[in-house]
This record gives C-alpha cells, structure tokens and sequence, in this order.
C-alpha cells in the first residue's frame, strides 16, 4: 500500500493488517449497508503487474487463457494463466491503460511476486517489461444502487457506461464498471484522497470483506496460494464469465484446457453457495467438502468465502455437479454444516 495513501486511510478510522483493510469501526454495519445501500472499499488487497513494451499483446496472447486482443483502454476482460498441464495458478481481471499500449493485471497481492516471476521467465527476447505495479496505483471500489448516479455527480464531465467490464477513461486514472451498481475506480496517488473524501459524504466507508463477497455473489472468483494448481479454468467457471478463448493459438495449458471442453462434460463447476453458522466461525479458500453420496471421500474445495450480510459466511466453491443434484454438501466434514445453493448471475453447463 502506498505510504500516503495508508497514512490517509487510518486518519478515516481504517484499520488495517497487511495491507488490507478490515473495517472502519462497524463490521457488521458496514456489511448491512453493501445490501441496502451504497459502501465504498480500498481496494489495495488487490494487486496489479504492469506490462508494457511493443511486444506486449504478443506476449500475453501466447501466456494467457484469454484472447488479449479482445480487451482495451476501454474494455476489460477476464482471464487465467495455468501450468502446461491446465492448472491455474492465478485468476485475473485485464485491461489497457489509457495513454500507451501497456497491459494491467489485477489479482490477489498475495500473488504477485510469483505470478510476475514467472511470467518473466518467458519473456526471452520479446521486448517486455513487468513490473509490480501495486503501490503506483490507488483503487477504490464503490457499489449500490445509487452508485451510477453518484458517480457522475462527483465527475460531471465524464459519461460512465453501466455496461459490464466497460473501462472509462477519467482525469488521472480509469473507471472500471463490474456490474450496473459496482465500480471500480483506478487514481493515481495524489488525487486518491480529494476523491475518497467527495464519495464518503455519500456512501459508507467499509472493509475488503465487503468487496469480496461483492465478488462472490456476482460468481467472479479469485485464485490465492492455497488454491493454485487445483483447478482448470472450466471449473471455476472461466469461460462462463469469458476468460478463456477457444479459438486463440497456443497457451500453457491450451491442449488440457481444450480437451476438458471437448471430450465431454466438465464434471466439476463452481457454485455460489451460503453456510449458515455463527459468527466467529470462519470457512477459508481450500477448505473441503464433502457429499452424503461420497462419504469421506471431498467432492469439492471452497475457492472463496467472505461473511454475509444475512449472518454466516457466502462461498463460491468448486463442487462435483453430480453432487448437488444427488446428495447434500457439507463443509470441512461430511456432518458438518450444510451448504445451501445459491444462484449464480449467469449460466454454466
């Protein structure tokens, strides 16, 4: 996290552990009020790999799952990027900055040394530099249903679309449109505190646990350490949410990744689901679960989990389909808590 910008934060009432922020004073009010009305989140949990030189698209084409020459300044895109044998070692959302033909990544901090590393271990001779670019850039989240308007009063210059993954060039920065009422907002430090203090005279400040089960109520999941190579993308659901291309060249993973879509149903997907337990029990990505069907044998995984407004804790989690159809799933034991399914905002087969 920017030091300015943490500074500022704590000044605000934040209080922060590794550079995430966990509340403002009222966890459980602030958690009600992403239901009822409009909450705004710091976003540096969240954490963001610079790309840029002229072989920039090439490079990422033949790396990632998804067909980069169909994201801009002014469209963002969904994507993974596995090992050769099809497991994902991160999930991501990309776009292109405004000003060049330079790339940015947006995926969980935690995953941000490794995943760039690795990456540069393949750059060879393309002219392609990457950088962390986490601390160079403040985003701020902010979602309700008076989101849209609030917005174009504090920027009255700018048009926003409320059309998905739409990226709208502002003074200083990008807005990024996830959903009609959640957008994400991308500032360079020295304007990120004006900004903060213009939206909070509307909108409740609130922790990152509150952004992320934003996310998982719109089925967008995230990879974190605990959960790298245990999934291909189609079990997350990445070409529901358009992160993987089937008709782009080669990529780590491409020949697994088509085979699961082509040789017959993908025999495990991810669902949204809720727990219903007491406060102060927490479920955590990599978590198992398991089937009265298949005993002590794990149908599925859990690949994010955040507290829901309702009480108890909202999941997104990799299951066996066959599973949810015959038997009920249980968390972490086959007696224990029961996941009731919950609907996902698009269609999966």
């Amino acid at each position: 996290m920017h030091p300015d910008w943490l500074t500022f934060l704590t000044a605000q009432g934040a209080l922060i552990e590794q550079n995430r922020v966990l509340h403002f004073g009222q966890p459980a009010a602030e958690l009600a009020q992403a239901e009822s009305g409009t909450i705004l989140v710091d976003l540096s949990h969240l954490g963001l790999i610079h790309f840029s030189g002229e072989d920039t698209q090439h490079f990422l084409q033949s790396q990632l799952s998804c067909d980069i020459h169909s994201v801009s300044s002014e469209k963002a895109g969904y994507g993974g990027y596995c090992t050769p044998k099809g497991r994902l070692l991160s999930s991501f959302l990309v776009w292109q900055a405004v000003s060049d033909n330079s790339c940015l990544m947006q995926l969980p901090a935690e995953q941000v040394e490794a995943i760039a590393k690795r990456l540069k271990m393949f750059v060879l001779r393309a002219r392609v530099i990457i950088q962390d670019h986490t601390g160079n850039c403040i985003r701020i989240g902010i979602a309700g249903k008076n989101t849209h308007t609030l917005l174009q009063n504090v920027l009255p210059d700018t048009i926003l679309s409320t059309e998905p993954l739409t990226v709208t060039a502002i003074p200083d920065g990008q807005i990024i449109c996830h959903s009609e009422n959640r957008f994400e907002i991308l500032v360079n430090p020295a304007r990120a505190p004006s900004l903060w203090k213009q939206l909070s005279d509307q909108a409740r400040c609130a922790g990152a646990a509150v952004w992320d089960w934003l996310e998982i109520r719109e089925g967008i999941p995230a990879i974190f350490k605990v959960t790298r190579e245990e999934f291909v993308p189609q079990m997350i659901n990445l070409d529901a949410i358009g992160g993987v291309s089937f008709r782009k060249g080669c990529y780590p993973g491409q020949e697994i990744v088509a085979r699961t879509q082509y040789l017959g149903k993908i025999k495990r997907r991810l669902y949204c689901a809720h727990l219903d337990v007491d406060s102060g029990i927490n479920a955590a990505a990599g978590d198992g679960l398991f089937s009265t069907e298949t005993g002590d044998q794990s149908c599925g995984m859990i690949v994010n989990a955040a507290p829901s407004p309702a009480g108890g804790i909202d999941v997104l989690a990799v299951i066996q389909s066959g599973s949810t159809e015959t038997g009920s799933i249980h968390w972490k034991t086959p007696d224990g808590p029961q996941l009731i399914i919950l609907p996902l905002p698009y269609a999966i087969t």
